[in-house]
């Protein structure tokens, strides 16, 4: 099969990928060997493949927004059968038996995987899952308008119930792509008015087309003080930025991965008056199913740009520079 490889961790622009030939993967115990249709494009895999985030894995195969169909089952798998469509997701493992796992949080896990950083991903024909992190997909969704929601879909969710939006609350957004796009849906399909902060006039223009109550520039104050925000933007310095828009008792939720440093907040006019900073650290599968299930009945929808595979380096570069809104989808043109 052809697959994407990370050669050496380092700018996308300059080979850090490379494309080649290898074995088709086989299915351990407990894995679905996945046929992959489509894989959505993560500003988690530019992290991969730039090296802001460490190398778990040398020459890994990034991606973790999969939409494939089940190919081959390994030994012991119940419940799926050849042909079945699924979603792989970032979370591929965790222990299952420490503190985290049984108190319901296994997104803090400290023997937690994930598909396309401890283990190969989607750039690819093939990958593979352990069936018990495999996701069933809503109907009604094609294979491209589903890859987002994997990740970006899932990851905002969670974001948006860190930055615990009271009824009605007043919600902004920083930064405006694959992520925030899908969460702004939710919040204001559950009555939130939402504000957005993004430096791209395309994003702008989709968040007023979803429903947005106003778009302005990345560093700009909104028109009313904030209940809640969420940072999706990798860009530390727009977190006093956003604590400044919070009011009495608002609560920001840092919703990437990977962070620019953090400049000094000024206790007074950024922190005071019981004002919070909470991070987001990837996802539980209780949080998939049940952003999935709000998609589903929500009609939830991604606004998508399909690449060809072989066109991946172009896509990470694009979504680097902000050239598209909304998300990028990788489609199988190689066999």
């Amino acid at each position: 099969m052809r697959a994407w490889t990370v050669a050496s961790p380092g700018p996308v622009a300059e080979g850090a990928l490379e494309f080649v030939e290898k074995p088709v993967p086989q299915p351990a115990d407990g894995e679905l060997l996945v046929r992959v249709r489509a894989c959505g494009v993560c500003r988690t895999d530019l992290h991969v493949v730039e090296g802001d985030l460490p190398v778990h894995r040398q020459r890994v195969t990034p991606g973790h927004e999969v939409v494939g169909e089940v190919a081959e089952l390994g030994a012991a798998v119940t419940g799926f059968a050849p042909g079945d469509r699924v979603g792989v997701a970032w979370l591929r493992h965790t222990c299952g038996a420490c503190a985290y796992c049984t108190r319901g949080a296994e997104n803090l896990c400290p023997a937690s995987r994930y598909t396309g950083w401890d283990a190969d991903g989607g750039y690819a024909e093939y990958t593979t899952v352990p069936a018990a992190y495999a996701h069933r997909l809503p109907e009604g969704l094609d294979d491209v308008a589903a890859a987002p929601l994997l990740c970006a879909g899932i990851i905002g969710y969670r974001a948006l119930r860190r930055a615990a939006v009271p009824p009605g609350g007043r919600l902004g957004l920083y930064g405006f792509g694959g992520s925030a796009h899908l969460c702004a849906q939710v919040a204001l399909a559950e009555g939130a008015t939402v504000h957005v902060l993004t430096r791209g006039a395309a994003a702008r223009r989709l968040a007023l087309d979803l429903g947005a109550a106003s778009a302005g520039g990345a560093r700009d104050m909104p028109p009313e003080p904030l209940d809640s925000a969420i940072l999706f933007a990798p860009v530390g310095d727009l977190v006093p930025v956003a604590m400044r828009a919070l009011d009495r008792g608002g609560v920001l939720a840092i919703a990437g991965i990977h962070l620019s440093d953090v400049p000094p907040l000024h206790y007074e006019s950024d922190l005071f008056y019981e004002k919070e900073i909470r991070s987001v650290t990837s996802n539980t599968r209780e949080d998939a199913r049940d952003f999935l299930s709000l998609a589903a009945r929500h009609g939830v929808r991604a606004t998508t740009h399909p690449y060809p595979l072989s066109d991946a380096v172009q896509a990470l570069t694009d979504l680097k520079e902000g050239r598209f809104d909304g998300a990028a989808v990788l489609v199988d043109d190689v066999t």
